[in-house]
C-alpha cells in the first residue's frame, strides 16, 4: 500500500481547477492507499494575511468532504499543528542553494504572478523545501498534483537523494507525481491556469447564480459571430469543460462536430455546460452546507488527524536527527 501525502493551501473556496488538478485522483485513491491531506496554511502565509488563512481553513476542510474525501479513509489535519514539519523544513534548508531556489519554474512563474520581481518574502522563495518536509515526513511515494507542480516533486527528490548521499543509507524516500491526465483546466477567461488570485475560478461551492454568471462571462471563441459561422474548439473554455465534466463523451464529439462546420451557437453550448456543471456541483454544495453546519465536529476531525499526523511524522523527524547527531539524549 503507497502512501500519498496532498494538500492545498487555504486561501479562498476550493475550485473545479482543483478538483481537476488533483482533487478527483485523492477520492479514487483513498480507498486503496494512505492518504493524508494538509491544509497548508504556513505555506500560506509566506502570501497572504493571517486572518484570510485562519478564516479558510475550516472552509477548505469543508471543501475537502464535500468532493468526497472521507477521513475514515483519509487523515485531514492543518500543516501548522505538526511542528516536525517546521524542523524539517529547517534541515533540509542546508541542502538547498539559493540559486537552486530560484530556478524552480513553478515558483519563478507565482512570482511573476504576484508581481514580487526581486521583493520575494523568503520563505515563499523557499516554500519547495518546506513542501519537501511535507512529503517526506510522511514518507510518501505518490503526490497527485498538477502539471505545473512537476518541479516541485523533482526538487523533494533531489533532497531526498542528497540527504539519503549524506547519511549513508536510505532514511528518506523519493516520490512520484501523479498527474491526472485531463491536464489542467483554464480559466473562466481563457486564461492558461484557473485561480483564486487571478479572478477567473469557479469555486466548489458556487451557487446556481454564480454558476449561471460564471458560464455565462466563459471564454468561448472570438471569431465565432454568428450562429452560422464555423466555430473554433481548440482552446475554447466551454468545451474545454464539457470534456472535464460531461459524461456523455459522444454527445460532446457531436457538438463539436456542430460546433466545427457552423450552426451552433454559443448559447447552446453554454447551456447544455451550466446543466452538467450544476449536476456535478448540486450534490457537493448540499454535502458542504450539511457540515458546516457542525463546524465543531470538523475541528475535532481535524484536532484528531494532527495527532495521527504528528505520530507519523515525528517518526521520521527522529530518524533525521539520529543522521545529523541531534539525539543527544538518546
Amino acid at each position: 500500500m503507497e502512501t500519498i501525502l496532498t494538500g492545498d493551501r487555504p486561501t479562498g473556496p476550493l475550485h473545479l481547477g482543483h478538483y481537476v488538478g488533483s482533487l478527483r485522483n485523492r477520492v479514487a485513491l483513498q480507498s486503496q492507499h494512505r492518504q493524508f491531506v494538509m491544509i497548508a496554511d504556513l505555506q500560506a502565509l509566506t502570501d497572504t494575511d493571517a486572518a484570510k488563512v485562519r478564516a479558510n481553513v475550516l472552509e477548505a476542510a469543508y471543501d475537502y468532504l464535500a468532493v468526497g474525501i472521507d477521513p475514515a479513509q483519509s487523515t485531514i489535519f492543518i500543516q501548522s499543528q505538526v511542528p516536525e514539519l517546521a524542523e524539517l523544513t529547517l534541515h533540509y534548508l542546508n541542502l538547498v542553494s539559493l540559486a537552486r531556489l530560484e530556478r524552480n519554474p513553478t515558483v519563478k512563474e507565482e512570482i511573476r504572478q504576484r508581481g514580487f520581481e526581486r521583493d520575494v518574502p523568503a520563505g515563499f522563495l523557499t516554500y519547495p523545501v518546506s513542501q519537501a518536509a511535507d512529503i517526506t515526513a510522511f514518507k510518501a511515494t505518490l503526490v497527485p498534483v498538477g502539471a505545473d507542480q512537476q518541479p516541485m516533486i523533482e526538487q523533494t527528490n533531489e533532497i531526498v537523494r542528497r540527504f539519503n548521499a549524506m547519511a549513508g543509507k536510505m532514511v528518506l524516500v523519493e516520490c512520484a507525481a501523479l498527474i491526472p491526465d485531463q491536464g489542467r483546466l483554464p480559466g473562466l477567461d481563457g486564461g492558461a491556469k484557473m485561480g483564486k488570485s487571478l479572478g477567473n475560478a469557479l469555486a466548489l461551492s458556487a451557487s446556481p447564480e454564480e454558476l449561471r454568471a460564471a458560464v455565462k462571462r466563459m471564454y468561448t471563441d472570438r471569431n465565432h459571430l454568428r450562429v452560422e459561422d464555423p466555430g473554433q474548439v481548440e482552446g475554447n473554455v466551454a468545451f474545454a469543460y464539457l470534456d472535464a465534466f460531461d459524461p456523455d463523451v459522444a454527445a460532446v464529439a457531436a457538438l463539436k462536430d456542430h460546433y466545427r462546420r457552423g450552426g451552433l451557437g454559443d448559447t447552446t453550448v453554454k447551456e447544455r455546460l451550466e446543466k452538467v456543471l450544476a449536476a456535478f456541483l448540486d450534490p457537493i454544495r448540499a454535502r458542504r452546507e450539511s457540515v458546516a453546519r457542525n463546524p465543531g465536529a470538523v475541528r475535532d476531525m481535524l484536532r484528531d488527524g494532527g495527532v495521527r499526523a504528528r505520530a507519523v511524522a515525528a517518526q521520521t523527524l527522529g530518524e533525521v536527527r539520529e543522521v545529523l547527531g541531534l539525539d543527544y539524549f538518546g
